[in-house]
């Protein structure tokens, strides 16, 4: 792309953004009054205004001929509330079940095709330094990821068992079939395991976290190395996780 497409990009999302911010502010505004506020050609604004209209952004008062904050914008302020939520009443039980069992605490939450650490909590035990918080996951890898297939839209996980499984150890499972068979265990069981499967000697378990409505929102994980999360103990960890993760949704509004 030329430097002058990219400039011509970065404008436009500047302009987008600028329409949402004038929105936000007024309510609601008509495309001669946005394009007067953004200082740019009434065709312009209109062009903007289509395209956030497609997306969901923004919406328009056919009567009227405003526009104004469309749906879209409740579900990506909806999303970023849960994040918050979740991270924040999460913070402390991490720190509660990593001084507990010694181990690595996280919560994951589904980003696209992959899980990402939000929160994180090491106990005493825990013999590496390495940080894990803002850290992309493979799905069908990890325990996290593996609960949040089992317990997530459809679509991802469709999109997942029908893509290549990447290995990354010689334990990675690759095989969609058996992944399947995994999230159907997981979502019967109520966690999921990942033996050496993301990195050779680091084993864990995960529990969903659940919203006032059910809805799986994330992952509660603890991990350790293979050799003190050895096979027999999993179980245990397993029941303890999974408990810390219904406290979670506890707290977040589940059965409440």
């Amino acid at each position: 792309m030329a430097m002058t497409d990219k400039a011509s990009s970065v404008q436009s999302v500047d302009r987008a953004v600028s329409v949402l911010e004038s929105l936000a502010r007024h309510g609601e505004a008509g495309v001669t009054e946005i394009a007067n506020e953004l200082g740019v050609h009434r065709s312009t604004a209109f062009r903007l205004l289509g395209v956030l209209e497609n997306r969901g952004l923004v919406a328009q008062s056919r009567e009227r001929g405003k526009y104004y904050l469309g749906a879209g914008v409740l579900r990506l302020a909806g999303a970023a509330a849960v994040r918050l939520d979740i991270s924040q009443e999460g913070v402390p039980l991490c720190r509660e079940l990593a001084d507990e069992l010694g181990e690595t605490v996280n919560i994951a939450v589904l980003d696209g095709p992959a899980a990402v650490n939000i929160a994180q909590a090491r106990g005493q035990a825990s013999v590496t330094s390495y940080n894990w918080l803002g850290r992309r996951t493979p799905l069908h890898a990890t325990s996290s990821g593996k609960v949040l297939l089992a317990h997530g839209p459809a679509s991802v996980r469709d999109e997942v068992l029908a893509g290549r499984l990447e290995r990354f150890t010689e334990h990675t499972v690759t095989s969609a079939r058996t992944l399947r068979a995994q999230l159907a265990a997981t979502a019967e069981n109520g966690f999921a395991t990942a033996v050496e499967e993301l990195e050779t000697g680091l084993n864990a378990v995960a529990a969903p976290v659940r919203g006032h409505d059910g809805a799986v929102l994330g992952a509660l994980s603890t991990s350790g190395p293979a050799y003190r999360l050895v096979m027999e103990r999993l179980p245990v960890l397993a029941d303890r996780t999974a408990a810390a993760a219904r406290e979670l949704s506890r707290r977040l509004g589940h059965g409440s």
